[in-house]
């Protein structure tokens, strides 16, 4: 396993450096000129190139290319312009925020879309066979932001039942000892649950939004994977052997329905981090989705350039993560690769 997955960090590699090398010049050729934005629009021409100059944006491509892999080998993604801290610094610190809300709504998007595509496909054409379509067809047609503004809207403005949608913690709360950056976490290391109960409430909306977005493709791929899987040989097999209708669900369709599952789990995930970025601006969420938007809006390379390297990066290692779990669930996938 591990000569499998030494294999795969390394075919990650070339990966990692064409985002790098797209990254860089996407960044570089966005409209507006960052030394006139950050100069102000008082600023006289040899203000403008000096403020130019100290950005090292007077270089040529290929030089601020050189500087920039330089600093990377270095553990440095430079500083942000705007806000003048360290790109790594602001990373640190927003991620887990990110991370938080990410991983929950995946825990509540699977919790509810896989158990419910695995009995719409043992019980086909009946109402939770319908009601999975309905999910899966809602999921689909609502866009996240939409989904966030129309639960704000409903939820928040009109019936006064969910908490204002002004970040990770409402302002009655102090801020929990940072240990893992997981509010959640770090308010029962505390031993503050009025904060934890707090933290839980403002996470309500956005999980909600984003686990309303995950939930279509996760029920959709359960149910057709376990359709195909219970119509196989091995089933009927099993069936006709007289074995309990549990066990063989549970024991032997469902484990060999969850490799597509888990693909489609590394997908979901991946759309649940492009999606953050949006639902984190509805629910004014402290986010790294937040800071690579007013990066952008800004045309501040280094924030940008640092976002997309650290979603690179989670990408390969999710990758990496569902190559052992193939291997784990059917140890056949390791020696096929």
């Amino acid at each position: 396993m591990l000569g499998l997955i030494g294999k795969r960090i390394i075919s990650a590699i070339p990966s990692v450096i064409g985002v790098l090398v797209v990254t860089f010049l996407l960044t570089r050729a966005l409209p507006g000129d960052p030394a006139a934005f950050f100069a102000g629009p008082a600023a006289t021409q040899e203000a403008i190139e000096q403020v130019r100059h100290s950005l090292g944006l007077d270089k040529s491509l290929l030089q601020q290319f050189v500087v920039y892999l330089t600093d990377l080998a270095h553990g440095d993604l430079g500083n942000s312009v705007a806000t003048g801290q360290s790109v790594l610094t602001e990373i640190t610190t927003r991620l887990p925020a990110s991370l938080e809300l990410t991983l929950i709504a995946l825990l509540v998007s699977v919790a509810i879309a896989v158990p419910l595509g695995v009995m719409a496909a043992t019980k086909p054409g009946s109402l939770i066979d319908h009601a999975c379509r309905i999910v899966t067809t809602a999921g689909v047609s609502l866009p996240a932001f939409f989904t966030g503004l129309l639960l704000i809207y409903v939820l928040y403005y009109q019936l006064g039942l969910a908490p204002a949608p002004l970040g990770r913690l409402d302002i009655f709360f102090s801020t929990p000892t940072r240990v893992t950056g997981f509010y959640l976490i770090d308010t029962l290391l505390d031993g503050d649950p009025e904060a934890f109960i707090g933290a839980v409430k403002q996470l309500i909306l956005p999980v909600i939004t984003l686990a309303i977005f995950t939930m279509a493709p996760l029920a959709r791929m359960t149910r057709a994977a376990m359709l195909e899987v219970l119509s196989s040989d091995f089933v009927r097999t099993a069936r006709a052997s007289g074995l309990p209708k549990h066990k063989i669900i549970y024991t032997y369709a469902f484990r060999n329905a969850m490799l597509p599952v888990i693909t489609t789990l590394g997908m979901v995930f991946s759309f649940l981090l492009g999606a953050n970025v949006l639902v984190e601006k509805v629910f004014s969420w402290p986010g790294i989705g937040t800071f690579a938007i007013e990066a952008l809006i800004a045309s501040d390379y280094a924030p940008i350039q640092g976002f997309v390297l650290t979603m690179a990066l989670m990408y390969v290692a999710l990758n990496l993560a569902i190559d052992v779990l193939y291997i784990v669930i059917d140890p056949r996938v390791g020696f096929e690769a």
